[in-house]
């Protein structure tokens, strides 16, 4: 009881606000029906003259575009990544044709 009144520091503070966006992001964004409109989104952010934090900022404008592209590189990294791995699970298993013998007679 006596630990939850006690004020929190900015390090646990922003470890708190991290794990919760990152459980939200696994849990809810992170489903591959939304993949290529997190993708198609991202994209359109990092070229459309809009920004949250303007890039004349010398590094606060940067700090969202960066946050951007590791969101694009992550979704585009699951994507090749399940890529390979169907791919690689279609060429060990191959589709097995049924084989058929058939005598053939001349009356």
């Amino acid at each position: 009881m006596i630990e939850a009144l006690q004020p929190r520091t900015c390090k646990t503070t922003m470890n708190v606000i991290v794990d919760a966006f990152y459980k939200w992001y696994r849990n809810k964004v992170s489903n591959p029906k939304y993949r290529w409109l997190i993708i198609g989104g991202t994209l359109l952010y990092l070229f459309s003259p809009f920004d949250i934090s303007p890039d004349f900022f010398p590094i606060i404008g940067w700090i969202d575009d960066g946050a951007v592209l590791v969101l694009l590189t992550t979704e585009l990294t699951r994507l090749l990544m399940e890529y390979r791995k169907d791919r690689k699970d279609n060429n060990i298993n191959p589709p097995q044709e049924e084989i058929v013998d058939v005598e053939a007679t001349i009356s």
